[in-house]
């Protein structure tokens, strides 16, 4: 079945919603073109880890993000390590949304269900809007490598202030999941068909804050 347009405006087509191969790869094709002529933008990213018992020696997971956000080109602007406690880490997070400096905030650990997992509880009220669909995507891609255990990840993401928030759970495998499946696209200024980069904060790359 050949792709077929429907005439949208003079000189211009839109693509109908018939999905073929042809269609498919029609749009892999201009999708590459775009990300070509796009210029990759740096973001200035902060690393918060919650936990009780983890120090900066074995924090794999918060290394791990800042060993991914750093390859790929962006910058690490802050990196905290914080105890299970609901208050710190929203005071923590609000400073981070309020600084024009920091356009990303990468949490990893707390989103569980034991008695002192409070990621979620802390951060969820500081957020303007909701990004549903990070938890629903994470959750979906982690199906293969835990199954249904899956449902009892509270990851969650939302935009404050022009930062994007990010809670994840705090396995490095959780980490390396969002990242690899999702982060690494939707912070790519030149990813399409769109990416958060426009919904964030202007900044100018910052150096690591000692």
């Amino acid at each position: 079945m050949t792709p077929t347009f429907i005439k949208d405006s003079p000189g211009s087509k839109k693509e109908c919603c018939d999905i073929t191969p042809a269609c498919f790869l029609n749009n892999r094709i201009e999708a590459m073109k775009a990300k070509a002529d796009t210029p990759f933008v740096p973001l200035n990213i902060a690393v918060l880890t919650v936990s009780d018992t983890r120090t900066f020696e074995n924090d794999t997971s918060g290394q791990m993000f800042v060993d991914r956000l750093t390859e790929a080109g962006h910058g690490l602007i802050e990196r905290v390590l914080l105890k299970d406690d609901l208050y710190k880490i929203r005071a923590q997070v609000a400073t981070w949304i309020a600084d024009e400096q920091v356009q990303v905030v990468l949490i990893t650990g707390g989103t569980g269900f034991t008695g002192r997992d409070s990621t979620p509880e802390a951060v969820s009220c500081l957020l303007d809007k909701q990004v549903d669909g990070f938890g629903e995507l994470f959750r979906q891609i982690s199906v293969p490598d835990i199954g249904t255990s899956t449902i009892q990840s509270r990851a969650l993401a939302g935009l404050s202030n022009g930062t994007l928030v990010c809670c994840l759970p705090g396995s490095t495998n959780a980490v390396r999941t969002a990242w690899d499946g999702i982060l690494s696209q939707q912070l790519d200024s030149r990813f399409r068909p769109c990416n958060f980069v426009p919904h964030l904060k202007q900044a100018e790359p910052c150096a690591t804050r000692g």
